[in-house]
């Protein structure tokens, strides 16, 4: 059953905004609690990945001990043939997941909501997939969340389209964070899970957008839950070292409503909840966290599997550590808030979980490690497999893991110095091969719901409720003084993509040295980098006559200072011929046409844009400009490249999400949906030369549910060619996207330089 939603999944503009949603009252933020971050005090409910308090564990009892996966009287309560390599999460009757669904030209990434009690499908939500490289066995790697307030649930998909989506399946909001944000995404698929706090959700990803996001880092990027509204954005890394997918926890520390975050860069940030300000730093890994951290009454506890970076012996490296630290304190804490640890446990894909006196750690090789939460002591280690991706739960006295063999074990922990092992089940296609477990389970209401690779499977005992399985409350915030004095300033919206001749509205807000919000206030406010007005009371005019730009509004109160990012998009009719930009430079405010991978240069006695051939950590790029929400139109661009010791680099432009390109080495020209994993591909062979213009002209139109897409391609002085060279019918097509332009650049590795591209007068037309 597909729903009817997905006709509007690609279409990325944030809801509208609701001013009685969009603020949280002083005495509210005077009296939230950690219990606050998804009113987890209900019993019986599992809204986020790691459950109701966001360490892997539940409070529920009489679960089940055994279970078989082909018998419904062995404690098997439903199974639906719904796979996904995510794990499910349950609030108000309802299970979410995140998966890979269709065949070939219909894969889409797909939430399935199904009845917690029957298993039955209640509604399907579809999104297609693009603009990534990351295949189909990787497709819904992050967890859904689901605000328990609102009943809305947060996915972020694999192309980078973070959608919010109400209990009944239709949309309420979307982001495209690659075409928005410039989101980077690798083959692996590490997609980061969004957690909800207050009136924020919180996502995080690899990023180079422009003007003062250019730099590739880890940031952080908190949205309003309501309308997908930026609200802050927060940048405490240094140079990141891989794509990641910790996910951060949100508790109370020292009355600092603080997020608990593991970073590309190897180590720990606390970060101030409401306004994104790092707090802390703590150190730990040579490469990026994967493991997300728990947090148990003021102590952190956090592994990895890579090198360490503070080591034991420097002579010696060690690889993967379990560390526990202490959250309070400022700066940098590593040597100061370290309480125990043990070196050489190389935890580094699976997070840990614990009860109220014992944590479970999981390594890379399924080994179970169970430790003191207080003192370190390691009680026991107990094999479930062959290798852990999934993160063990723990609930009723036992341990619910799965594993990547194939195998879901049960372990019983009660009253015993080793655990026993109470049930092993293997998960295997037909012809063997294992299916792999990579979701942790979730429990709700006497149930245990986990998923393979092709089914979802809920066990439990016939009648069982799980019992009184409230939360304990955590500490509460001070309340807060509204004459306290100001620490942070901070602007809302941090963030808009506006049109010519458009506005906007800002507020100034003020938090105390605690990030609590204490009032709103009247800045002194001001422009950088933008040709526009603003007046006294935060309203941004664009003129008619704008091009693209990209800069930031100031706004300044007392010693304190904010700025908000503002993009320029002009509409179609486009026409851009670089002209007016300066040598050396990036257009203005295209996401992801940074410094080190374009800029203008001179052509042949004109101006043109160059991809740079000389960064080989740069070879392909992209970039966009437009907005996300641009539909029904034509793209042409002129094209040019060279050759680089016998190598000819691909050269392409986007529209709607669909690419051509011009395959240099292979001598083709080629329309794509979805590059690792071509689900609209059509090839055809066309003969071009180094140093020769060429142009190219991409359209995209819907009629009748599907997308048609044709392309040109011919010498820029010859006559257009009177018929198409590419077409494609796409049964689920991509209804919008920004146009771009694609390079990678083949070349010589040892010399470390490529093929380089230009591109020039760049033509956008609506087809009607």
């Amino acid at each position: 059953m597909m729903n009817q939603a997905r006709e509007s999944a690609e279409r990325s503009m944030p809801g509208k905004r609701n001013p009685s949603r969009s603020r949280m009252t002083l005495a509210a933020l005077a009296t939230v609690t950690l219990i606050c971050v998804g009113r987890f005090a209900k019993a019986g409910e599992w809204p986020s990945w790691r459950g109701p308090e966001q360490s892997g564990f539940s409070r529920e009892t009489g679960l089940p001990a055994t279970w078989s996966p082909d018998d419904d009287k062995k404690n098997l309560l439903w199974s639906q043939p719904v796979g996904a390599r995510s794990a499910p999460v349950v609030w108000d009757g309802r299970v979410y997941i995140l998966h890979l669904t269709g065949d070939k030209e219909t894969w889409q990434e797909e939430v399935a909501c199904l009845d917690a009690g029957t298993g039955k499908i209640l509604w399907r939500y579809a999104f297609s997939l693009f603009l990534t490289d990351i295949p189909t066995t990787r497709v819904g790697w992050s967890n859904p969340c689901v605000d328990t307030e609102t009943g809305n649930v947060y996915v972020h998909g694999v192309q980078g389209m973070f959608v919010c989506v109400d209990k009944n399946g239709k949309r309420v909001w979307a982001r495209s964070l690659t075409e928005e944000f410039g989101r980077i995404s690798g083959y692996g698929g590490r997609t980061n899970t969004p957690v909800v706090d207050e009136d924020r959700v919180v996502i995080s990803f690899l990023s180079s957008a422009w003007g003062n996001q250019s730099k590739g880092t880890h940031r952080y990027l908190a949205l309003d839950k309501h309308t997908g509204q930026v609200i802050w954005w927060s940048e405490p890394a240094g140079r990141p070292l891989d794509t990641t997918y910790s996910t951060p926890v949100i508790a109370v520390v020292d009355g600092v409503r603080t997020l608990i975050a593991g970073n590309a860069d190897g180590n720990l940030y606390g970060l101030k909840s409401r306004t994104g300000e790092k707090i802390w730093t703590f150190r730990l890994s040579k490469r990026g966290i994967n493991a997300s951290p728990v947090y148990k009454n003021g102590l952190v506890y956090a592994c990895h599997s890579e090198e360490n970076q503070i080591n034991s012996d420097p002579a010696k490296p060690e690889m993967g550590r379990i560390v526990c630290f202490r959250a309070s304190g400022k700066g940098d804490i590593t040597a100061t808030h370290e309480v125990w640890r043990h070196d050489s446990l190389t935890a580094g894909y699976a997070s840990p979980a614990c009860d109220d006196e014992r944590l479970y750690v999981g390594d890379n090789s399924a080994n179970i490690h169970c430790f003191d939460l207080k003192t370190g002591e390691h009680h026991w280690e107990h094999n479930v497999g062959t290798v852990l991706k999934a993160s063990p739960i723990v609930a009723d006295d036992k341990l619910y893991v799965g594993e990547v063999s194939g195998h879901f074990t049960i372990l019983g922990l009660r009253g015993a110095s080793r655990p026993q092992l109470l049930s092993k089940e293997r998960f295997a296609f037909d012809d063997g091969r294992p299916q792999e477990i990579n979701g942790s389970p979730c429990v709700s209401n006497g149930k245990v719901i986990f998923s393979t690779f092709q089914r979802t499977y809920c066990i439990g005992k016939p009648g069982a409720t799980g019992g009184d399985a409230r939360v304990p409350p955590g500490p509460k915030e001070p309340i807060v003084d509204p004459n306290a004095t100001a620490a942070h300033l901070q602007i809302v919206p941090g963030e808009v993509a506006l049109v010519p001749a458009s506005g906007c509205s800002f507020r100034a807000l003020l938090f105390d040295g605690n990030g609590r919000l204490l009032r709103e206030c009247k800045p002194k406010w001001s422009l950088v980098g933008l040709d526009a007005t603003v007046d006294g009371d935060g309203r941004l005019g664009i003129p008619a006559t704008s091009g693209f730009q990209g800069g930031l509004l100031g706004a300044s109160f007392g010693n304190l200072t904010a700025n908000a990012r503002v993009r320029i998009a002009p509409p179609m009719p486009l026409k851009i011929d670089f002209e007016g930009v300066a040598v050396g430079s990036p257009p203005p405010g295209w996401v992801a046409a940074t410094k080190i991978k374009f800029q203008v240069t001179e052509v042949d006695g004109t101006r043109a844009l160059t991809k740079l051939s000389k960064n080989p950590k740069f070879i392909l790029a992209r970039a966009y400009f437009g907005l996300a929400t641009a539909n029904d139109y034509t793209i042409q661009a002129d094209v040019m490249g060279t050759e680089e010791k016998f190598q000819m680099p691909e050269i392409g432009i986007f529209n709607s999400r669909y690419r051509l390109e011009l395959q240099g080495n292979h001598q083709k020209a080629r329309i794509v949906a979805w590059a690792p994993m071509p689900r609209i591909a059509v090839t055809r062979r066309f003969s071009w030369d180094p140093k020769i213009w060429y142009t190219l002209k991409l359209r995209v139109k819907t009629e009748q549910g599907k997308g048609l897409v044709k392309a040109k391609v011919w010498k820029r002085n010859d006559p257009e060619p009177t018929e198409w060279l590419l077409e494609v019918v796409d049964p689920n097509p991509n209804r919008s996207g920004a146009p771009g332009i694609y390079g990678y650049s083949a070349g010589s590795t040892e010399k470390k330089i490529g093929a380089e591209i230009f591109y020039d007068n760049i033509v956008v037309t609506p087809n009607s």
